[in-house]
């Protein structure tokens, strides 16, 4: 049996583990690339009988995750393939501070993984697979905060606009080839993760939007890193996914 390939970026907590573990069927390979690796993926892989690979990589590294991934999957045997998906999901937020008060470094860290690594690998994506005559999808997880300015929120904000807006780039050229990709930057919602606690945890005094994200965890409002991957997986398997480029699951 042809097995579909999924390769996901952020795999080891919050949503992106969330979704590696849902996507961990006898149907799936699945490849997960994070900084580190999850000994409880690995046991559900077991458990469930799916094939698993983790790579730890820092995706600040763009370059060299990018050589990596290529020379990967240009020793696939397409034939063996049902589809082959890509899923950017990993993001990082630097500190919660105006642009004027942010780190060089802070900014850079944040940039590289949250834009440089997901264009890289949508690129090596894309250009290894270019002949593989089989379904392709690449899906790009964004946020409404690339649609939506935040103060203290620069790096992050831009980070996500300009995924939104590679992705209708994306579109375009896939557009023009007889088997190209359908592509899709998607905004999955207000997720319960590491990320929301450093925003409700932050100076009100730096972040003027605090109290919204700690009304939203006191109201009930955050949605749980297993409901939004079902939700991303969901959106991911309809049949029109890719033909709006940039995309919200809340419609």
């Amino acid at each position: 049996m042809n097995q579909h390939l999924y390769i996901l970026t952020g795999a080891s907590r919050g949503m992106g583990l969330a979704m590696a573990q849902q996507l961990l069927k006898p149907s799936h390979s699945l490849l997960c690339i994070s900084r580190q690796a999850s000994p409880e993926l690995a046991a559900a892989a077991a458990t469930a009988g799916a094939s698993l690979l983790q790579w730890t990589h820092d995706l600040a590294d763009a370059q060299g995750i990018g050589t990596r991934l290529r020379d990967w999957l240009q020793n696939q045997n397409p034939a063996h393939l049902a589809s082959a998906t890509l899923i950017n999901n990993a993001g990082v937020i630097p500190p919660v501070v105006p642009l004027r008060q942010s780190q060089p470094a802070d900014l850079a860290q944040a940039l590289r993984v949250g834009l440089e690594a997901p264009m890289v690998l949508s690129a090596v994506f894309l250009g290894a697979t270019q002949t593989w005559a089989l379904p392709r999808k690449l899906l790009n997880i964004s946020s409404g905060l690339g649609r939506y300015p935040m103060a203290s929120q620069a790096a992050y904000c831009a980070a996500k606009a300009g995924m939104d807006h590679f992705t209708r780039c994306l579109a375009l050229d896939e557009a023009l080839h007889p088997h190209g990709a359908r592509v899709c930057s998607l905004a999955p919602g207000v997720i319960d993760t590491d990320m929301q606690v450093q925003l409700r945890g932050s100076a009100s005094e730096t972040f003027p939007d605090q109290s919204k994200f700690a009304q939203l965890k006191a109201n009930g409002q955050l949605s749980s890193p297993e409901q939004a991957a079902e939700q991303v997986l969901r959106f991911l398997a309809r049949a029109d996914f890719g033909q709006a480029p940039v995309a919200d699951v809340r419609g």
